[in-house]
């Protein structure tokens, strides 16, 4: 078991947490949340003794192992993936490091040769045995292939180090596993992989993500920075959203009874554990609820952006029609090609390929910034577009002594000081906050400058190149509730499983040996065997 006691973290006069009590036991997943800044990845590295705290202690069970998942990605530049995984396991490693140099000096001594039958016990006792074997297949269950797990990590792609690190996370079976962003630069396939890894693991979890599909699959537990402490709520992300939402309602409706509203949050609980069974720990989950006391919960302190995307007018009959489109990268390497399709009216499409670089050009060429090679691409004459691209920084670079209010002025035909005050204010730029200059902005920052220019323009079709990039989870609410409410078309790539679940209801795959377009929801394409099919068959495609 994991515990702090008296813990408390100060920056000069800034105190992040004080006086926090918790307990971590076996057999749960705290999902860790909080406001950007709060102190998410900062309480993790006091966990682990990377940082110490201004007061308190954290206490480790003795004999209990802790691992933690790397978040420097050049750190084992020089070593095999395998051996980068085991070392996951320090005593192991170090163990099977010690006995093999021992077999491999010829002149090693008696006594030096008895060390090693000491050693090889503790190895076998440890699980050592079956540890190459282990490793290999923590690394292929992550899809990293087998023919890299004698490279050195130096030879690997960023994604695949990711990987890596995540399996030297995993191995050995850790009584205490720290995650923080574990699912960045993930496929959904390896997360839905990592999600039934940990649903099924018997120790205890603790993970920092913006995931909230993932929160929801893993978490029994959140554990949530606010108020200046850290508190542990049953459940998972969506039910303290929406419990933490209720009770705000609750609290703002003075007139209601206390037993009324006790009743209420008591319906609340009752509907979402009979609703728990989409969960992976649904189980366990069910029969926490069941036994939550209602004073625990608490409504959350953290304010969420008012996004909200109005079109000036509603698109006609004929919304886009691409047909043949092709794209190379400056290297001629085929980015996609011969994708064709047609928009109807209400349709939002999810926008996937295995290429990052792909799918950004694919947007370039629909927001006209680019040429395609090839292909025809038709709007509609009532669609007004509008384009949140990936990378922002170029409207940014030019304006870096502009003031919020200015920057913003200058795609507003409203050129009032009032009304784009206004504008701000709903993205949670409030007070001296509107004369920051573009040059000092966080990248959500940026983000929520960006939405309130497109929700300036009025646009009828939204194209969306992962716009949740560097946004907190509040905003990331917001913003889905938008897209959900959005009457207009749209286009978008996400690797935020539920912003696309909830929001698309068709799916275009592009790839270099053609593209694949389905009516169907986001869940039911990752698991369609018929989808794979079409996949397979397209790979390796000669264009």
């Amino acid at each position: 078991m994991l515990s702090v006691s008296g813990l408390g973290l100060q920056y000069g006069k800034r105190i992040l947490f004080d006086d926090v009590d918790l307990k971590f036991t076996k057999g749960n997943c705290y999902g860790v949340i909080g406001a950007n800044g709060a102190g998410k990845s900062t309480f993790l590295k006091m966990l682990s003794n990377e940082l110490d705290p201004t007061r308190g202690h954290v206490h480790l069970e003795p004999g209990n192992r802790m691992a933690v998942l790397k978040q420097n990605h050049f750190e084992y530049e020089e070593e095999q993936l395998l051996d980068t995984v085991i070392m996951g396991h320090k005593e192991m490693y170090g163990i099977m490091a010690e006995k093999n140099a021992i077999y491999m000096n010829p002149e090693a001594t008696d006594e030096e040769g008895l060390r090693a039958a000491d050693l090889e016990n503790e190895f076998g006792e440890m699980g050592g045995w079956t540890a190459e074997s282990d490793a290999a297949e923590l690394l292929s269950n992550l899809g990293v292939s087998e023919s890299l797990h004698y490279k050195k990590m130096k030879e690997i792609s960023g994604p695949e180090k990711v990987k890596v690190l995540l399996a030297q996370a995993l191995f050995g079976n850790p009584d205490i596993l720290l995650l923080d962003e574990p699912t960045n630069d993930l496929d959904p396939k390896t997360i839905t992989w990592l999600a039934d890894f940990l649903a099924g693991f018997k120790n205890t979890v603790i993970v920092v993500s913006h995931d909230r599909y993932f929160l929801d699959m893993v978490c029994t537990h959140v554990t949530d920075i606010d108020y200046g402490k850290i508190r542990n709520y049953t459940g998972n992300y969506t039910f303290w959203y929406e419990s933490s939402q209720l009770m705000s309602a609750q609290l703002a409706n003075k007139n209601k009874k206390v037993e009324q509203k006790r009743k209420e949050m008591q319906e609340f609980i009752s509907r979402f554990s009979a609703n728990a069974s989409k969960s992976k720990q649904a189980t366990s989950r069910k029969k926490a609820l069941e036994k939550l006391n209602i004073e625990e919960i608490r409504p959350s302190t953290r304010k969420y952006p008012f996004i909200h995307f109005k079109p000036e007018r509603e698109p006609g009959d004929q919304i886009l029609h691409v047909e043949n489109l092709s794209k190379k990268d400056e290297s001629g390497q085929v980015l996609f090609s011969n994708v064709s399709f047609t928009m109807n009216a209400k349709e939002k499409i999810a926008l996937v390929s295995s290429e990052a670089t792909a799918i950004t050009a694919f947007y370039e060429i629909l927001a006209g910034r680019s040429k395609p090679d090839s292909g025809i691409i038709e709007w509609g004459q009532t669609i007004t577009k509008a384009y949140l691209p990936n990378e922002n920084e170029e409207y940014f670079v030019d304006a870096n002594e502009m003031d919020l209010i200015n920057w913003l002025r200058q795609y507003s035909e409203e050129k009032d000081e009032q009304f784009i005050r206004g504008f701000l204010g709903r993205m949670l730029f409030s007070g001296e906050e509107v004369y920051k200059q573009s040059s000092v902005l966080s990248g959500g920052e940026k983000v929520r400058c960006m939405l309130s220019k497109m929700m300036l323009a009025e646009p009828n079709f939204l194209l969306l190149d992962e716009p949740t990039s560097h946004l907190d989870l509040e905003s990331i609410t917001a913003f889905n509730n938008a897209l959900t409410s959005f009457t207009g078309n749209l286009i978008l790539s996400s690797h935020d499983h539920e912003l696309v679940q909830t929001t698309t209801n068709r799916i275009l795959e592009i790839m270099p040996g053609g593209a694949i377009d389905s009516l169907m929801d986001y869940n039911e394409y990752l698991k369609s065997d018929r989808i794979k099919q079409q996949r397979d068959a397209l790979i390796g495609v000669t264009v």
